[in-house]
């Protein structure tokens, strides 16, 4: 089984870089992206999970309208990405459920920051899919974690796909430097090893960013992006859907339980 997700959100890394950056500016970049993602999908006739900020909805209706049109699932992923708050999992929730008019049933906290599982419970969610089980200094250190599906408080937890032995991260910064060859291959062992795989990515990894040095977005990030990170993903997903099945994260949620 193969769960492709994307964090739908407003693009914020110059921010990150101390660049000033616009909602409007970033909307503009992702609802270009979110667009060539969903046209990857299209073509090749697979669903996934977004996970969509509240301002990505808010400001994009069409977008969202053609994301539930194509069988999308839609999932949280806070309000706004670059200042979350505690309080976003459940307004979010209320926000995303009133544009969609669909039970959101899944949430992931921007940049996988740490998020209280009882009170994703609580605000009605089955999922939680902020946890990368990697090791990569200074983000994401949690070796001490499951790395594959576990429950916690009610919720079941969906960890990023991470190799079983040293568990290096197959998430999209891997496909963005990786030879494709060895991305596709260590994705095949894990999925053996673990019986499914899920990974995710963004708009912006879509946008051409190499055409913007203003940006001040570290090499590593804008190497293979736009349209060279358009085809990496066509030729992931054709490689998938060879021999698996693409669902959603409410579907596999339903399968375990």
């Amino acid at each position: 089984m193969i769960l492709l997700s994307f964090d739908i959100e407003e693009f914020d890394v110059p921010r990150e870089h101390g660049v000033e950056y616009s909602l409007e500016e970033g909307m503009k970049v992702s609802v270009e992206g979110t667009n060539i993602i969903l046209d990857v999908l299209e073509r090749n006739d697979v669903r996934a999970t977004l996970f969509c900020t509240a301002n990505f909805a808010m400001n994009a209706p069409k977008t969202m309208e053609r994301i539930l049109k194509e069988g999308h699932e839609v999932a949280s992923h806070g309000v706004d990405h670059f200042e979350p708050k505690e309080t976003d999992f459940a307004k979010s929730k209320e926000i995303l459920e009133k544009i969609t008019n669909t039970k959101i049933m899944g949430y992931r906290q921007p940049r996988m920051f740490p998020v209280k599982d009882s009170e994703i419970r609580r605000v009605g969610y089955a999922y939680n899919s902020s946890l990368n089980p990697a090791f990569i200094p200074g983000r994401y250190m949690n070796l001490n974690t499951p790395r594959t599906y576990f429950e916690k408080d009610g919720v079941v937890q969906i960890p990023a796909s991470v190799t079983p032995a040293v568990r290096f991260p197959l998430f999209w910064l891997s496909l963005h430097n990786l030879p494709e060859k060895v991305y596709h291959s260590m994705v095949r062992r894990t999925l053996k090893h673990d019986g499914y795989f899920t990974t995710y990515f963004h708009p912006w990894e879509f946008y051409e960013l190499k055409d913007h040095p203003e940006f001040k977005i570290p090499f590593i990030i804008k190497r293979n992006s736009g349209q060279k990170m358009a085809e990496r993903l066509d030729n992931l997903i054709r490689m998938l859907k060879k021999r698996h099945k693409f669902i959603t994260y409410s579907e596999f949620v339903e399968s375990i339980r």
